[in-house]
């Protein structure tokens, strides 16, 4: 059984101006899942490899490996196709279009859906989720590397919702150490299965309550959420570094009283100031499936 886990006590005050930027011109999709409970914990492990998802890279290669009947080199192709196609749709962080370009998706959808896995689309999954649009990971992870150089990766990443792997498999060519949290335990040996081809050495894939956070290995200086809830859940607040910034898909509620209105959702960009204060900026509409705790 998981030992369960407190959830911290005090509150932490989000600062009260938000800022309000307008969408680019791009269309959001269906990211992965949402949050977990603590406690089993897989390794990815492999040989080191560059920080850097470059062409040639160990990632890439394996990649190649992986695929069979010349199927790696058609991959390859479209990989680089698929960040060109990002590129011209506004995505302008060169690591971030490396790193699309490096990891295979092929390898994490159903081989069914194989045709599909370079177009700019979500993908079910199983357990009614799905995998999530390239351009929406390439631009949550772009909006959290804003600022650092093509040679700065990001520091340590908490991701929740890992889902099939594959936005983590990209986190991890831009990022020093990820630690990715899936909540449905399916999913999560899936995702161990979909990534051990590729024998990454800086990813650690944990089965537990992502609304929890992953407190033993905090802070982290970037968390990103796969999964859309009212609000950004406490624990994750608490544990993300000052100066860290943190990427949430979180619902909109309309005022009371309209007719028709519904729930919509939007990112949220949140960047903590200090230990006490976070300035929040409002970004584009999305759409994600729920935040939820607990396992399954």
């Amino acid at each position: 059984m998981n030992s369960p886990t407190r959830r911290p006590k005090f509150p932490l005050s989000l600062d009260a101006v938000v800022e309000r930027k307008p969408a680019p011109a791009r269309t959001a999709g269906m990211p992965a899942v949402g949050g977990a409970r603590t406690a089993a914990t897989s390794k990815v492990r492999a040989k080191p490899v560059a920080p850097a998802a470059v062409p040639g890279s160990a990632v890439e290669a394996r990649a190649t490996a992986a695929s069979a009947g010349g199927g790696g080199m058609a991959s390859e192709r479209a990989r680089g196709a698929l960040a060109a196609r990002l590129r011209a749709g506004g995505i302008r962080d060169e690591r971030v279009l490396l790193a699309i370009g490096a990891v295979p998706r092929h390898l994490f959808v159903d081989p069914g859906l194989a045709s599909q896995a370079y177009e700019d689309a979500a993908l079910p999954i199983g357990h009614q989720q799905t995998i999530s649009k390239p351009s929406v990971v390439a631009r949550m992870i772009e909006l959290l590397r804003d600022g650092l150089g093509a040679d700065q990766p990001l520091g340590r990443v908490l991701e929740i919702g890992t889902g099939c792997g594959y936005q983590a498999a990209v986190l991890s060519q831009v990022a020093a150490e990820v630690f990715s949290i899936e909540r449905i335990r399916p999913l999560h040996e899936q995702a161990k299965a979909n990534l051990r081809p590729l024998r990454v050495p800086n990813l650690r894939l944990h089965y537990g309550d992502g609304m929890l956070g992953l407190p033993q290995a905090a802070p982290f200086s970037a968390i990103i959420l796969a999964a859309a809830g009212m609000e950004v859940p406490q624990a994750l607040l608490e544990q993300l570094a000052v100066g860290g910034r943190l990427i949430a898909p979180v619902a909109v509620v309309p005022p009371a009283g309209g007719p028709g209105q519904t729930v919509t959702q939007q990112l949220l960009l949140i960047e903590r100031l200090n230990r006490h204060r976070f300035h929040r900026t409002a970004l584009e509409a999305v759409f994600f499936v729920p935040l939820k705790s607990g396992t399954i």
